[in-house]
Formats: C-alpha cells, sequence, structure tokens
C-alpha cells in the first residue's frame, strides 16, 4: 500500500471514525483504524464492537494512489501523527508486509502495523427499507432528550433514547426515572412496520458530534440487534439495548392545577443563582412557590446560608403552589427549548412538573419533584 494524501482531508477522516475507538478494548486489534485502499479511493473503518465507524474518502483530487492495500494502524498513533505533521500533503507506504512509513519532506515515523487478517468481519449491510431524516432535525433530537437519560448502567435500558415509529410519526424518550425528556416529529414518508428500539444515548452523542446542521438527508437502516446510520460518505452503526422501555405516556398529566408562562433564559438563570447555596451541586434542592403574579425561588443550606429570588410570571387561573424540584434537572429541561418562553404546569405539590413551548408543540420536559418535609 502507497500513497499521497492530502494532510487535512485524511485527519477530517480519522477524527469521525476514532469516535469508535475504545483505550479499555480488550482485543488489541481494535485500538487500530484499518486502512483499505483501492483505486476508488481510502475506506477508514474503526470499531470497539459497541459502534462501528466507517468513511470514504475519494481519491480524485485528494489522494495520488500508487498501490492498493490493507493494513491496520494503531489509532491514537496515527492520529496524533498526522494531527502534529504541518505538511499539506502526508505520505503513507507500507513496506514489509506490516511495517508503516508515514513520511513527508522533513519527517518520517515508522510504525509496527497489524494484519487485516486479524480485524473482526463487520457487517456494515443495509437495509432494504431505510427511512431518512434532515440532519437538523436529528441532532435537535438528540439535544433535547439525550441528557435526560440514565448513566446507571444497573438499568441498561434507561441509558438509552427509546425511538418509537409508527406510521409517519417518531417518538423519541429518555428518562433516568427522575426526569423526562419526549421529542415527537412528523417523518417525510410512512413506514410500513412499527419500531420500538433503544438506542444507547452515548453512541448517539458521538454521532451527533460528527454530523453537521445542514437539510442534508441521514439514512437510518434498522435491524433487530442494530441499527445503522449512512450521511454523506460516512456509516456509523450501533448495537441496540435489548429490553422493554417503560411505558412513559401514563406520566404525562392530563390536566394541571395552574400553568405559569415565563421566559426561558430568565426563569434558568434565576434557579442557576438560587442553586449556589446548595451544598450538594448534583441534588442542588430549590423551592418554588407562586404568589397572585410572582414567581420566587428559594434555596437554603444549614451551612451556608439562604437565598430568594422573585421574578414577575404570567398565569392561567390564581391558583397557587409551592414545590420542590432539583435545580440541574429543571436547568437542562430548560435548556433543551429555542423558544423564548415557556409554559409549565403544575398538577399538585407531589406531581410531576411539565414544561412545553407555545412555539414548539413537538417537545415535552418532565421533572418529578422532590418532598423537602
Amino acid at each position: 500500500m502507497k500513497l499521497k494524501i492530502k494532510k487535512e482531508i485524511l485527519l477530517e477522516g480519522l477524527n469521525k471514525v476514532s469516535k469508535a475507538i475504545s483505550t479499555k478494548n480488550l482485543i488489541p486489534v481494535l485500538s487500530g483504524i484499518k486502512f483499505d485502499l483501492t483505486k476508488k479511493g481510502l475506506t477508514l473503518t474503526a470499531s470497539d464492537n459497541d459502534i462501528t465507524i466507517q468513511t470514504f474518502i475519494e481519491s480524485k483530487d485528494n489522494m495520488e494512489i500508487e498501490n492498493e492495500g490493507c493494513i491496520i494502524i494503531q489509532g491514537r498513533y496515527v492520529l496524533d501523527i498526522v494531527r502534529k505533521l504541518p505538511d499539506e500533503y502526508i505520505n503513507i507506504e507500507v513496506v514489509d508486509d506490516l511495517k508503516i512509513v508515514i513520511y513527508t519532506d522533513n519527517s518520517e515515523f515508522n510504525l509496527n502495523g497489524i494484519s487485516k487478517t486479524e480485524y473482526p468481519n463487520i457487517s456494515l449491510e443495509e437495509s432494504k427499507k431505510p427511512l431518512s431524516i434532515k440532519n437538523r432535525i436529528f441532532k435537535e433530537i438528540i439535544n433535547q432528550t439525550s441528557f435526560a437519560a440514565s448513566s446507571d448502567e444497573s438499568r441498561p435500558v434507561l441509558t438509552g433514547i427509546n425511538f418509537k415509529i409508527a406510521g409517519d410519526i417518531l417518538e423519541c424518550n429518555s428518562t433516568d426515572s427522575y426526569r423526562l425528556a419526549r421529542k415527537t416529529i412528523k417523518l417525510n414518508q410512512s413506514v410500513d412496520d412499527s419500531y420500538n428500539i433503544i438506542i444507547p444515548s452515548k453512541n448517539l452523542i458521538e454521532f451527533n458530534k460528527i454530523i453537521n446542521e445542514s437539510d442534508d438527508d441521514i439514512e437510518i437502516h434498522i435491524f433487530n440487534n442494530k441499527i445503522l446510520f449512512k450521511y454523506d460518505n460516512l456509516l456509523f452503526q450501533s448495537r441496540l439495548i435489548s429490553g422493554t422501555y417503560p411505558n412513559t405516556s401514563n406520566l404525562l398529566p392530563e390536566e394541571s392545577l395552574l400553568t405559569i408562562t415565563t421566559t426561558v433564559n430568565e426563569l434558568y438563570n434565576v434557579i442557576d443563582r438560587a442553586s449556589i447555596l446548595t451544598s450538594d451541586k448534583e441534588k442542588n434542592v430549590v423551592t418554588l412557590e407562586t404568589t397572585d403574579d410572582r414567581l420566587i425561588i428559594k434555596s437554603n443550606s444549614a451551612e451556608l446560608g439562604r437565598v430568594e429570588e422573585k421574578m414577575d410570571v404570567e398565569k392561567n387561573n390564581d391558583e397557587n403552589i409551592r414545590i420542590s424540584f432539583v435545580a440541574k434537572y429543571m436547568m437542562e429541561a430548560l435548556r433543551s427549548f429555542s423558544s423564548e418562553k415557556v409554559e409549565i404546569s403544575f398538577v399538585g405539590e407531589i406531581k410531576p412538573i411539565i414544561l412545553k413551548s407555545s412555539e414548539d408543540e413537538t417537545l415535552v420536559q418532565l421533572v418529578l419533584p422532590i418532598r423537602t418535609y
């Protein structure tokens, strides 16, 4: 294998696939990136058994190919080398079957490679009837739901985002038992089969980092135990989490005691300041009270002191409420809204708090209150 390739093009490809390299992998070959060079171009593949990322760099203006071939190169090292070389073009050559030379006019690196025969046979098959979704909509889904997924591996299903597809409706849910994020969108096409799958949220976050915010389409290929996203010249495959996702629909109350409307940024900042004087930053509990036309946010700590913030709000009736919640959860829910205003509905002091936007009916956030007595 021998080629000369534009550094920025190679680095872009390596940055994408390197997200699938795990430092903890027990299979040494999976710490490498597979370089597969043909007359058409260079295919880069990386996998940690959980996710597989493959990208293709066309030969056209980006590279000069002298000899075709396939080799696995240690991922971390090749990425560092390519990133730090100052030259516009980089030469990569395999000598003596498993010796790799990466060189420019003034630099030369010699690395030990791994034979392609040791690399696992990874199938990146595509389904006959893929779904498609716009990049920017997909990014919006992940940004507005992934933070509510659990990081506790003792309940694996809650570490994923639940994708439910029926007809032309896609509903995405994530919950860690303390809050719920739900995003519902209408797809461009209707599906014959319905789907109810759980995708690891950390894998979706990694994919979200790779794609840009455009009107390009992402193809979604769903299988029994895996999902494949096809975007531009990139394939991103993730395993699915086996199990049944809890029914979250019954968590959303139909009626409310009181609904207030307020500015997202102002409420976020008020809660942020009120949570300064809480002793536990992860469980920073604040209390919300309503009066005739105002909202009062309080927090106190026996060791640190107390804080009280007031702000004007619109109420839909004369009812008042006093309720406590984890500030971090409420702030993350507020941060998911792109609208200027948010409607917050209260059902009771120990009932879920529901957040919606009158401008965006596709998004619902739920935060459970905390008993403080």
